[in-house]
C-alpha cells in the first residue's frame, strides 16, 4: 500500500478471543474474522497499536443497563433458554435469539468499547478502533435489532468521565435510537444520525422533528433519508450538518457509528454508498483532531462490510490501499472481482433536493435555539427574566426557547 506521513496514534482493539466470541453472533456470522483478516492482509497492523480488550463486568454495564435486564441476560445465557416467559419483556427473542454464552458476548462487546475509550483518555491514542462494536439499539432494560449491549452509550459515559461535551455521530442505515434516548435529556452528550427514516423500517424512530427533551432540547439531530442517496449528495448533507453541529456544541470528545449496511450491495438494498463516500465524511470529523472512538454496526453483505471498514481503518492511518484483495483465509469471498471497490447500484435516488435542503435548513434552525436556550437559562439564573424577556425581539424564538 502506498504510504503517507503517520500523523495520528491509532489503537485498533483486538484479541483472537475477542474475535472468536463476535462470529458467534447469529446474525453476522464470522463477520468479524472476515473483517480482521483483511485489515491484516493488507498490513495495517503494523501502523497501530493493538489494545487488548477485557470483557465487561455487570458492574460496567449496570452503568446503562438495569440489574433486571443484566441478571436475566445471565441466567438465560447459561443453558440457552429461549423459553422462559419473561424473556419478551426485555426484547429477547426474534430480533435478538437466546443463544448460549450471549452474555459473554454481551461483555466482550462492551468491554472492548470500554478499552478502547480508556486508550482515549489515557491520552495514548488520538484515535481507537473496535470495529466489532457499535450496537446502538440496546435500551437499558431491552435487547433491540440484534444489539443486546449498547456498547456505544457505554463508551460514551466513559468518555464523560473527563471530557465535558462528548459528540456521537452515526451513519449507520438505521436510526440510533437506543444512543439517542439515553442522552434525551442531556446537553453534555449530543447525538446526530443520518439514516433511512421510511414507514414501516426499523427502528421507526428520528424523524426530524425528535430534537431531544427537557434540558436535552435540541441536543438530539436527526438527518432522515430516503432510499438511493449517493456519496456526493450524502457528503454536502453530512459537511452542512457537522459544521453546524461543531460551531453549536463544540465537543471534546467523539464516538462514530459507521454501520456499513449503507453500503452498495448490501441485503437492505437502501442506500448506495460506497467506502468512499463514507470515508470522506470520516475524514470530517478526524481533521477536528478530538480524541475519537470508531465503531462498527450494521453491514449485512459481509464481504462489502470487510472492504468498507478495512478502507476506513487506512484512511485513518493514512494509507492509500491496493485495488487488488491481497491472497488470505477469505479471499474467496470476494470474488468475482477480488476488488477492494464498492460500485454504487443504478438504483435511483428517492432523496429529492428541495426536500433535503429543507432538512438542512431545519436542523441549522434548531441548533441557533441551542445559543438561545442557554441565554435564557443564563438570564434566569440571574433573577432577571422579566427584564430581559422584553429585550428579545423574536417572539417566536423566545416562545421556541422556553419550552
Amino acid at each position: 500500500c502506498d504510504t503517507k506521513p503517520d500523523k495520528r496514534r491509532v489503537a485498533y482493539v483486538y484479541s483472537p478471543e475477542y474475535i472468536e466470541t463476535c462470529d458467534t453472533l447469529s446474525k453476522v456470522p464470522n463477520r468479524a474474522s472476515m473483517v480482521h483478516s483483511l485489515i491484516e492482509a493488507y498490513g495495517l497492523l503494523d501502523h497501530m497499536s493493538i489494545v487488548k480488550p477485557h470483557a465487561a463486568t455487570i458492574e460496567e454495564m449496570a452503568k446503562f443497563h438495569t440489574d433486571s435486564y443484566l441478571e436475566h441476560l445471565h441466567k438465560i445465557s447459561q443453558d440457552g433458554d429461549n423459553d422462559d416467559p419473561q424473556s419478551a419483556d426485555y426484547g429477547l427473542g426474534y430480533d435478538c435469539p437466546v443463544v448460549e454464552g450471549i452474555f459473554d458476548y454481551a461483555a466482550a462487546v462492551g468491554g472492548a468499547t470500554l478499552s478502547g475509550a480508556q486508550s482515549l483518555l489515557d491520552q495514548k491514542f488520538d484515535v481507537a478502533i473496535n470495529w466489532a462494536g457499535g450496537w446502538h439499539h440496546a435500551k437499558k432494560d431491552e435487547a433491540s435489532g440484534f444489539c443486546y449491549v449498547n456498547d456505544a452509550v457505554l463508551g460514551i459515559l466513559k468518555l464523560r468521565e473527563k471530557y465535558e461535551r462528548v459528540l456521537y455521530v452515526d451513519v449507520d442505515l438505521h436510526h440510533g435510537d437506543g444512543v439517542e434516548d439515553a442522552f434525551s435529556f442531556t446537553s453534555k452528550v449530543m447525538t446526530v444520525s443520518l439514516h433511512k427514516f421510511s414507514p414501516g423500517f426499523f427502528p421507526g424512530t428520528g424523524d426530524l422533528c425528535d430534537t431531544g427533551l427537557g434540558k436535552g432540547r435540541w441536543y438530539a439531530v436527526n438527518v432522515p433519508l430516503e432510499d438511493g442517496i449517493k456519496d456526493d449528495r450524502y457528503y454536502q448533507l453530512f459537511t452542512s450538518v457537522m459544521q453546524e453541529v461543531r460551531a453549536q456544541f463544540n465537543p471534546e470528545a467523539l464516538v462514530m457509528q459507521l454501520g456499513a449496511d449503507t453500503m452498495a450491495g448490501d441485503p437492505m438494498c437502501s442506500f448506495n454508498m460506497t467506502p468512499v463516500g463514507v470515508g470522506k465524511c470520516l475524514q470530517y470529523v478526524l481533521q477536528w483532531q478530538l480524541p475519537t472512538l470508531l465503531l462498527g454496526g450494521g453491514g449485512y453483505n459481509l464481504a462489502n462490510t470487510a472492504r468498507c471498514w478495512t478502507y476506513l481503518t487506512g484512511a485513518v492511518l493514512g494509507k492509500t490501499l491496493s485495488s487488488e484483495i491481497p491472497d488470505h483465509e477469505f479471499f474467496t469471498e470476494y470474488g468475482p472481482d477480488y476488488s477492494l471497490e464498492i460500485s454504487p447500484s443504478c438504483r435511483p435516488d428517492r432523496n429529492d433536493n428541495k426536500h433535503l435542503d429543507q432538512v438542512v435548513s431545519t436542523i441549522k434552525g434548531n441548533l441557533s435555539y441551542l445559543t438561545k436556550f442557554i441565554l435564557y437559562l443564563i438570564i434566569l439564573s440571574f433573577g432577571e427574566g422579566s427584564v430581559r424577556r422584553n429585550q428579545w425581539k423574536n417572539k417566536d424564538s423566545w416562545s421556541r426557547a422556553r419550552q
